[in-house]
């Protein structure tokens, strides 16, 4: 009787989970993580011919259009979900060549240029640089190498193999050839606006000097060589000057490690026939007057009307300025409380065009509408407001058309042109989205805020799944970064792309979803980004993903006792803390690739550095570390969890899971495991992204839509 009773309680269980599980999903992960996604748009200085990657299912192509009609034509032929990435898109001077690398995984903190091997082949692939006709044809082998620069003749590309500068033809008439050898490692090429000149930088440990490359008969020219380090060098228009970023070498007394500090930098001038170099403007020296970190940093450019234009934070908002190159105050180009992302300079120098999270409606600050404003003015203007999202803009060279890729809350990212001013938007390439993608089903997610314990308002968007249940169990999702922010609509960044998709998932399945935007991410301002006792001092972002699951367990239509978490990178480490600190609200989570033990490999140059002094605070420091990371908490860990790491991950090392695994066994906590041999922190087959997504997704109806009898 007891077997009897035991099949027939597993028996109604199944059905039962069945029929919840039919009356909320109307698709799969398979269909909604099916759509394409563009990457990498960029124009030719001429005409209107574009160019973008288009990752369809982890097959990566280059597409490219031409006005008027911008019918789009797919260049390359790769049909295999081989995990090679296509990056350093460009187009030449005169748009007849189209030049890529394919290969390593450029979203990586290590080792971006190395080969990235995921299907675990024999021979492993390399990292290359390609060309091709824009008209058509086979692609062209440069060369091994990355960081590619065609020269403004259109005749032969620049790229770094080993550290060092190789130059090739074009068309691959004959073999790549080393420029010149110098010590350190070179970086950041840019050709003169005549092309008889290269800028590169030079690293070399503590500091980082400018050269100029002429010939193989002339020296290399250093530019102002200190004991700073020096970075992105712009030419000026006429190719007599450059501009570049100065900021301190290594070295000086320590500092305390618990607060935080100034980073100075400034923007420097310099004549490349004496070398002769003049400080320009100075960064105030303020918290927020730090060197910027969102995208693109400092954003330097040599514009038109001999204007130095480029991006700070030092109002508290990452904003563009422009500064006459004679000297001067610099102009507040972008006014108001948001943020400039993805900024592109035309190609007649005279406008900066841009995303930013602002417009008319007041829920803009968790969208992107694309922006312009001349370089000399103060005259920004909005060009996509609406419930849409639109990004990365650039201006065709015959100053007609903008490019961009937009999206909403259910259509994925596609390019699209618009003209270069308010208006219509033709979206293309719209035959790519699958006839199995399920757009109609797609909710729109909500706006919503909530107050943190400190009083720190925080933003998320609410997933609320169609009809189900009255109570249903919810997941808040962290994303990683942690300066990122996610977004009403589908995400600029292929990562979270693929994390927006999955919460549209977990919703189809019953779930409610809260994406949270802690602090420590973007969008909100300084103090939001670089908050006090955050991450290793005091991880005091975790609070904001702990009032997360309050404001949930609030809410009339969710299961308090039915609660989950997850995240990536950042997102994994905070769902680990949420896990270990607080197991009586968060019921499971999934921590993906986060890390463990903060400690590991930090605390040598704190409390045993080799030298005499050390930080005024190492002890403390080192403490607080530890009680920051997930490691310190599993000691009140009760929840279930399922780890997932990939062993070649270049951003968290795969030690942090190894290392948690042997703490849960120790605790007896119940944990499961999904390991990616040979992939990386971005999943860089489409295979793998479904296996992640799919594991994911099991494990919360297992452990959450329907409660087991005794279970909490």
């Amino acid at each position: 009787m007891k077997k009897k009773y035991l099949y027939c309680f597993y028996a109604s269980l199944v059905f039962l989970l069945r029929s919840v599980t039919s009356q909320a999903q109307d698709f799969t992960l398979e269909a909604v993580r099916s759509y394409p996604f563009p990457s990498g748009l960029t124009a030719s200085a001429p005409g209107s011919r574009i160019a973008w990657v288009f990752d369809e299912q982890g097959k990566r192509n280059v597409c490219v259009a031409e006005g008027p009609s911008f019918e789009p034509r797919k260049l390359t032929e790769y049909y295999l979900d081989e995990g090679q990435e296509i990056t350093s898109l460009s187009l030449s001077a005169d748009g007849k060549w189209v030049v890529y690398v394919r290969g390593g995984e450029h979203g990586a903190i290590w080792d971006e240029g190395e080969t990235v091997n995921p299907t675990s082949d024999p021979v492993p692939p390399k990292v290359q640089v390609w060309s091709m006709p824009f008209s058509g044809g086979e692609p062209i082998l440069i060369g091994e190498g990355d960081d590619p620069a065609i020269s403004p003749k259109s005749d032969r590309v620049a790229f770094i193999r080993n550290g060092q500068v190789w130059e090739a033809p074009l068309d691959g008439a004959t073999e790549a050839k080393k420029l010149f050898t110098t010590r350190g490692t070179s970086s950041s090429l840019e050709w003169s606006p005549d092309g008889k000149a290269l800028a590169f930088v030079s690293s070399r440990g503590g500091h980082a000097f400018i050269g100029v490359y002429t010939d193989s008969k002339t020296p290399l020219n250093w530019i102002a060589p200190s004991f700073h380090r020096d970075r992105s060098p712009r030419w000026s228009p006429d190719g007599k000057r450059i501009v570049f970023v100065r900021t301190p070498g290594t070295g000086g007394a320590p500092e305390t490690y618990l607060e935080m500090h100034h980073r100075p930098w400034a923007i420097w001038t310099a004549d490349v026939a004496s070398g002769k170099a003049s400080q320009l403007w100075q960064a105030p020296e303020t918290l927020a007057g730090s060197v910027p970190n969102t995208h693109g940093g400092i954003n330097l450019h040599w514009a038109a009307e001999d204007h130095i234009v480029f991006l700070s934070y030092h109002d508290g908002w990452p904003h563009l300025y422009s500064l006459p190159a004679s000297g001067g105050k610099p102009l507040l180009l972008t006014k108001g409380e948001f943020m400039a992302e993805h900024i592109h300079l035309s190609q007649d120098r005279k406008w900066l065009l841009f995303s930013a999270n602002t417009g008319p409606d007041k829920a803009d600050i968790d969208r992107r509408h694309v922006a312009r404003v001349p370089v000399d003015k103060a005259e920004m203007e909005v060009l996509t407001p609406g419930k849409g999202l639109e990004w990365s803009p650039v201006l065709t060279g015959d100053g007609k058309t903008v490019a961009l890729i937009t999206a909403t809350a259910q259509r994925p990212p596609l390019p699209s042109v618009m003209a270069f001013r308010k208006g219509y938007i033709q979206v293309l390439a719209e035959k790519h989205i699958p006839a199995s993608f399920p757009q109609k089903q797609l909710v729109t997610p909500q706006q919503v805020t909530y107050k943190a314990p400190d009083g720190v308002t925080i933003h998320a968007q609410l997933f609320q799944p169609k009809g189900g249940a009255a109570k249903k169990p919810a997941i808040v999702y962290v994303h990683g970064g942690p300066s990122r922010q996610m977004l009403l609509g589908w995400h600029y960044s292929d990562y979270y792309a693929n994390a927006y998709a999955m919460n549209q998932y977990l919703a189809s399945l019953g779930f409610v979803v809260l994406s949270v935007n802690y602090r420590l991410g973007i969008g909100y301002g300084h103090a939001f980004h670089h908050p006090e006792k955050a991450g290793l001092t005091g991880a005091s972002e975790y609070q904001n993903i702990r009032a997360a699951a309050t404001w949930l367990a609030a809410q009339p239509q969710v299961d308090a006792d039915r609660i989950g978490v997850y995240g990536g990178s950042y997102g994994g480490y905070l769902t680990a803390l949420a896990l270990g600190r607080d197991s009586d609200l968060f019921a499971a989570g999934v921590d993906i690739h986060g890390m463990s033990d903060r400690t590991a490999g930090r605390t040598t140059d704190l409390v045993a550095p080799d030298r005499y002094e050390r930080a005024p605070d190492a002890a403390l420091a080192s403490k607080v570390m530890w009680e920051s990371s997930p490691a310190s908490s599993v000691s009140t860990w009760r929840s279930p969890v399922l780890l997932i790491h990939g062993d070649d991950d270049r951003n968290v090392s795969f030690s942090n899971s190894v290392d948690l695994v042997r703490r849960l066994e120790a605790k007896g906590v119940p944990f499961e495991t999904l390991v990616l041999v040979d992939d990386t922190h971005h999943w860089m087959t489409f295979s793998n992204v479904l296996k992640v997504g799919n594991a994911t997704a099991a494990f919360f109806q297992r452990k959450l839509l329907k409660k087991e009898p005794g279970k909490r």
